[in-house]
């Protein structure tokens, strides 16, 4: 039981590459890859004779990959996450890879080899690395043909065999009728929707022992495909997930540790020992963030590899809102009840937040409503899957191309039949359709303006419950997605307002809590003993 446990709580960190443990290779395929990576040249090599650079800790993971096999010598791993800093030449090592299983020993005849991205500029940077490659050997040269036209497909063909190496980007709709043998999926984190990760991912599918490897920076936020990946190599890294088909390579430094460290940059900076990437380049960037907020998350993301919150000005520190991932009592029916709604029409969501008063705690129960129509469409846009969110019932999506105002009307209603609802708060906003009926039904309907006279001292009460553990939320996904678009702006007197990060970003459920928690604040919650019948009817009640 004790090893169980040790199991699963080990560190992320690949300290297989340094620890000197065996690496199985039965049938000498590790040694093989290595052995023709070291045969290759590169034009910007150090090396005598222009040698591919393959560096100690790149080699360990070579020998991981290829050298593991079954008893048919099939590859054990099938996917490769390599989580790295920029400057440690993930590039070079991805198209060396690449080439291992276009021209090497790992290609099969008629394979299809693949550098995706998010972009075809930035495709092109690996298969630029590996056409130099190509071009540094005269023998390489004589044996394939490349085509590098400045808008069409790029692509190096090895005629002898059938096989190639090909540039797709995220013009995904041609690319679901791809068999690819061999994938690079490069910088995950900024890829803007999972259309072309699901058209190469099931391409893989359709044949055996092919490989997809992920290389990628730290992203930001965790509404991603990036996210999602890196999250389940985690699992994998900490022994909490057993799957040998995918190998961890996570080279991340803790949130929290010291990131003006050098010692730390160089622990997660694999490249440092071997002269890349710049030392001095470091200690530049770290006198930079001295002085500027920006550059101290630009450090942390980009020469240390933390993950950050979406926002560049934050709310709140994500890390403190999730402690708030409390499930809700069981026993809350019947207590006071705050509500607060914001409108939308066609683009944003409308957010209505229910605060419910238990003791100290506010208890937040969010629902979210969009438009039907395009909702696949909606979701590529704004970078979320809308899509899992309402088959999970996060969000409700209505008939047409706009808010049906009924649905929401009669969502509050039957809020207000649970709860002891003291007042529903409006957005002034596209309110009247559902906030009139309300009103002239009697319902307690009020409205809240969005400036900073009201929003700045709201936020204060938000960020105190918040801060105490006292904001319990349930980890609703689309919630907490809301609060890590939130960007403040604070003016020259530090009253403070909720922007958009970008123009994609939907912040209505955090606007909306602010607004409901607020107002929960400001509100006396009378215990059932400060009844004026208390007393005389105190054995009923």
């Amino acid at each position: 039981m004790k090893a169980t446990m040790k199991a699963t709580i080990r560190s992320t960190f690949p300290d297989w590459i340094y620890d000197g443990s065996e690496i199985p290779d039965p049938f000498g395929y590790g040694e093989r890859a290595v052995r023709f990576l070291r045969a290759l040249k590169h034009p910007k090599s150090t090396l005598p004779g222009r040698q591919f650079q393959l560096d100690f800790w790149q080699e360990r993971i070579v020998r991981r990959i290829y050298g593991p096999r079954d008893a048919s010598g099939r590859r054990i791993v099938s996917t490769v996450v390599i989580l790295v800093p920029r400057g440690n030449r993930k590039t070079s090592f991805a198209a060396g890879l690449a080439l291992l299983h276009t021209i090497g020993p790992e290609k099969v005849s008629g394979g299809e080899a693949v550098f995706s991205a998010s972009d075809r500029k930035q495709a092109g940077i690996a298969f630029k690395e590996a056409c130099g490659v190509v071009k540094a050997d005269r023998r390489l040269v004589k044996a394939t043909r490349i085509y590098d036209p400045h808008n069409a497909p790029k692509k190096i063909e090895y005629p002898r065999e059938g096989s190639h190496l090909e540039v797709i980007s995220s013009d995904a709709a041609r690319n679901h009728g791809s068999t690819p043998t061999f994938v690079l999926a490069d910088e995950l984190h900024v890829w803007p929707s999972r259309l072309l990760w699901e058209a190469l991912t099931t391409g893989l599918d359709k044949t055996d022992d092919t490989l997809l490897v992920i290389a990628t920076t730290a992203g930001r936020g965790q509404d991603n495909i990036a996210w999602d990946i890196i999250e389940n190599a985690r699992q994998v890294a900490r022994g909490k997930i057993i799957d040998p088909s995918v190998l961890p390579v996570l080279f991340e430094s803790d949130p929290k540790v010291d990131h003006t460290s050098e010692t730390e940059w160089r622990r997660v900076n694999p490249g440092a020992s071997h002269g890349y990437p710049s030392v001095a380049g470091f200690h530049r960037h770290v006198k930079r963030a001295a002085t500027s907020p920006g550059e101290r998350e630009s450090l942390r993301q980009l020469k240390f590899n933390v993950w950050l919150d979406k926002s560049t000005s934050p709310f709140v520190d994500m890390d403190i809102y999730d402690k708030g991932n409390q499930p809700l009592p069981g026993d809350i029916d019947g207590l006071p009840c705050w509500i607060a709604v914001d409108m939308s029409t066609t683009t944003d969501l409308t957010a209505v937040v229910a605060c419910v008063r238990k003791g100290d705690d506010f208890l937040m129960i969010p629902k979210f409503f969009c438009p039907e129509d395009d909702l696949r469409k909606r979701a590529d846009q704004d970078g979320v899957n809308y899509v899992v969110w309402a088959e999970d019932g996060f969000i409700e999506p209505t008939p047409g191309n706009s808010i049906d105002c009924g649905a929401v009307e009669s969502y509050i209603r039957n809020l207000c039949v649970r709860f002891d609802v003291r007042e529903i708060t409006f957005d002034p906003a596209y309110a009247a359709p559902v906030m009139t009926p309300l009103t002239n039904d009697g319902f307690p309907t009020a409205t809240m303006r969005q400036g900073w006279v009201t929003q700045s001292p709201a936020l204060n009460d938000l960020e105190k419950a918040i801060l105490q553990g006292r904001f319990i939320h349930a980890g609703h996904p689309v919630l907490r997605w809301c609060f890590s678009n939130v960007a403040i702006h604070t003016d020259s007197n530090n009253n403070r307002t909720m922007h958009k990060g970008k123009s994609t970003d939907r912040i209505d459920g955090a606007s909306a809590s602010w607004m409901a928690v607020s107002r929960a604040s400001a509100a006396e919650v009378r215990s059932m003993y400060d009844r004026d019948d208390f007393l005389e009817n105190w054995a009923t009640i």
